[in-house]
């Protein structure tokens, strides 16, 4: 799961990153030639409709939504798994909503053959289409992480469910910000030891 959330992740990446050039560029051309490229503003709604159910894929099999947890850490093992458990099944039924949602409004407009009310007049089934498969994908990450989540419960696992599906503690976020220093700075020393040995 965590090889699809990468894989989603650099996708969502890249696509803001050609977004980002784009928007440069259409600000750099209007100051520069008193120009513009025409139609930025609709592709960058486009890709953020796009992008966002990517960047919820990654969020929900990563664990770093936020969540609040001062109540929750105080709780006996048990009810924290019932309630970790729960979540994870609200994410997966939520998840189901939009995508119903999403083909619903395909559906619509091919049967009406919509298209956007800008000077493109872009087809709106092309991007729509684009927007109902990210849909798909994060439906189907929280689909796989509810049914492990439930398979857990079923088990009455409660320390593996709690460790895969509930919030961080201070000291995990602590243990991982601690982790992630110690890799950059080894990053950083490689080209100085690369220079020594030469």
């Amino acid at each position: 799961m965590n090889i699809y959330a990468r894989i989603l992740g650099l996708l969502f990446g890249a696509m803001m990153l050609l977004l980002a050039l784009l928007i440069t560029a259409e600000t750099v051309i209007r100051k520069a030639f008193s120009m513009s490229l025409g139609g930025v503003d609709e592709l960058g709604g486009y890709a953020i409709a796009i992008a966002a159910p990517l960047a919820f894929c990654v969020a929900m099999v990563e664990q770093s939504h936020i969540r609040i947890n001062l109540v929750h850490m105080r709780l006996p093992l048990r009810v924290q798994a019932v309630l970790n458990a729960l979540a994870a099944l609200t994410l997966g039924l939520l998840a189901a909503f939009l995508l119903y949602f999403t083909i619903q409004t395909v559906q619509d407009t091919q049967l009406y053959g919509s298209i956007a009310q800008t000077p493109r007049a872009t087809p709106l089934i092309y991007p729509q289409t684009v927007w109902l498969i990210a849909m798909s994908a994060f439906t189907l990450a929280a689909a796989v992480l509810t049914v492990q989540a439930m398979g857990l419960l079923m088990r009455g696992d409660w320390r593996a469910l709690n460790r895969r599906f509930g919030p961080s503690s201070t000291q995990d976020e602590l243990d991982a910000e601690l982790e992630d220093l110690k890799q950059r700075e080894q990053h950083l020393d490689e080209p100085q030891r690369e220079g020594d040995s030469s």
